[in-house]
């Protein structure tokens, strides 16, 4: 379970600061202590603001990790001080990746953000050096330079859904389709499709920077869930892990899945890495895709859809989103035959949940894996490239036009 906050009720027993408590040790603590318990974790969010988990905590880290030893050393509760011990990891890895925590305001935007942009993938990518169970951080760290890029363009063409052509290149698209198939052929279309047709001339630099904000706190939400634990366990091992296990900050699925990654069998480390994954783009950050999607109506949906187009990841083998279940659209014809539609584009949503693991599932996870298994040199290779070098050769959204007048022109009918 999510420590999000603690209950009127609940607070009487875990014992808050001026609430009665059973907690025999709640008494001998210190003051400097006592203030950091109990704390809901209000900023675990980092759509909320930047900095660590919660405003009151401290960000030195030998202080938290004084408080943390006088806490275990009382026989407190984890559960009572789970914010105390999340911000202490939080602060232990941004510390290790070069990243000031307590500045780290991802609204601010992506020119802004480009050094922990870096930095968090680039560490990422040395802990997948250092270790190579850590199969979701090397992963991370690759297509985080695709990523990465992806939101350099979003900040450096903030008129990109005005960019010459987008708008004319997805109404191309469309008319294809209305003149093989008709009206109905064009509304099975995906709905980003049709929506980038629609409103790809009046989409506004203000919508551009709300979406941008949007993925930028996703990456800090990914970074500050998942990179405490890496931290942890390659700090500690597993028994720090089970202390946050036992604080509640993440469930039995997840101490399972880094027991699978520590056990040296690679099918139980690939699924231990798999289970990360999902907790990544369901748990963290499933929500705010559906936000995004949904900003606006049609706005939302064309700019999802858009990036689905644009997007390449850098595993070996993997086929890009936008080749990824391309549409395909079927047509009974007057005489009994049947017509086929097909367009290079995806008929799916990056920002839809289910589609987007579907697509992990048969393309990242297993090719990654092979990566590892088949050609560590070349992975080691890649993942030790300078990051800015990584960053800016996932720049892909300026040719988003491009790649729908393609779609138009490769559009076919076939009757059989």
């Amino acid at each position: 379970m999510l420590v999000t906050g603690v209950s009127t009720s609940a607070a009487v027993a875990v014992g808050l600061p001026g609430v009665a408590s059973a907690d025999p040790a709640a008494g001998a603590v210190s003051q400097d202590l006592q203030q950091y318990l109990d704390l809901p974790l209000v900023n675990r969010d980092a759509a909320h603001g930047p900095g660590g988990v919660n405003p009151a905590l401290p960000y030195d880290e030998a202080e938290l990790g004084a408080l943390l030893d006088q806490a275990r050393s009382a026989g407190i509760a984890p559960t009572r001080y789970a914010a105390l011990l999340y911000q202490y990891r939080l602060v232990d890895v941004s510390n290790a990746a070069g990243i000031d925590l307590a500045q780290w305001d991802p609204r601010a935007g992506a020119q802004a953000n480009r050094q922990n942009l870096i930095d968090s993938y680039k560490y990422y990518e040395d802990l997948q050096l250092q270790h190579r169970e850590l199969q979701w951080a090397g992963m991370g760290g690759l297509v985080g330079g695709d990523f990465g890029g992806g939101l350099l363009d979003f900040e450096l063409l903030t008129d990109v859904y005005q960019y010459p052509g987008l708008s004319q290149a997805a109404n191309t698209v469309v008319s294809r389709v209305l003149e093989a198939g008709g009206r109905e052929a064009a509304a099975q279309l995906p709905e980003g499709l049709r929506a980038l047709a629609e409103v790809g001339a009046t989409v506004t630099p203000e919508d551009l920077h709300w979406v941008l904000g949007m993925i930028l706190v996703m990456q800090k939400n990914i970074f500050s869930d998942l990179m405490p634990m890496h931290q942890a366990y390659v700090t500690e091992g597993l028994p720090a892990l089970e202390e946050m296990e036992r604080a509640g900050l993440f469930g039995a699925d997840i101490m399972q899945a880094w027991r699978d990654i520590a056990s040296g069998d690679p099918d139980r480390v690939s699924d231990g890495n798999g289970v990360l994954l999902r907790r990544e783009q369901y748990t963290v950050i499933g929500d705010q895709w559906d936000q995004v999607r949904g900003y606006k109506g049609a706005v939302g949906a064309a700019i999802t859809y858009a990036t689905t187009i644009a997007a390449t990841p850098s595993v070996a083998g993997v086929v890009p989103p936008r080749e990824f279940h391309p549409i395909e659209i079927t047509r009974p014809l007057p005489d009994g035959r049947t017509a086929t539609i097909t367009t290079p584009l995806p008929d799916w949503n990056w920002s839809v949940f289910d589609e987007r693991w579907e697509y992990i599932n048969a393309q990242l996870l297993p090719k990654y894996k092979a990566m590892v298994v088949d050609d560590w040199p070349g992975l080691a290779a890649q993942l030790s490239r300078p990051y800015a070098e990584q960053l800016q050769r996932g720049r892909p959204l300026q040719h988003i036009p491009e790649l729908l007048f393609s779609a138009a022109a490769a559009t076919k009918v076939t009757v059989s």
